[in-house]
């Protein structure tokens, strides 16, 4: 697949107006388009690679999966790792709780559920929920897990 430089000028379209939004600057509300720009960029860019895999004749399912692991995981961990002594040392104990039951959902990819049946997404207690932002992750993999075996 060929280098599309327009994509990396929509990442930072995306990227600025998340930040923008969660910063709290000049009023910004559009946070939600900018990961709904991410929602796309990736969509476009996965099937893009996966029907040229599939027209060459080298689609693997598992190697998907693996492509997958490798570039989330890493990154996801250190999320979690980096989380959990703020949430040990700041947390009380039953936000601690709710935290520890996000992390479970999180790593199954389904914090978008469990946030959607725990919290407001604009409630003031959401502040406190260090992990709230994985909502967009889980929603990504749960579309890849099932995208591929369609395919």
């Amino acid at each position: 697949m060929n280098y599309r430089p327009e994509v990396d000028g929509l990442r930072a379209i995306a990227v600025s107006s998340v930040v923008l939004y969660h910063a709290g600057m000049f009023n910004m509300t559009g946070g939600f388009v900018g990961v709904d720009i991410f929602f796309v960029i990736s969509g476009y860019l996965i099937s893009t690679l996966l029907m040229m895999e599939l027209r060459e004749g080298r689609f693997s399912i598992l190697s998907f999966y693996e492509r997958r692991a490798r570039r989330i995981l890493p990154a996801l961990f250190l999320v979690l790792i980096t989380c959990l002594p703020f949430a040990v040392a700041l947390l009380s104990p039953l936000a601690f709780k709710d935290f520890s039951q996000s992390i479970l959902a999180t790593l199954g990819f389904l914090s978008n559920v469990f946030f959607w049946a725990k919290t407001d997404y604009f409630d003031a207690s959401a502040q406190l929920k260090p992990l709230l932002h994985t909502w967009s992750l889980s929603v990504e993999e749960q579309f890849y897990l099932l995208f591929p075996l369609g395919l």
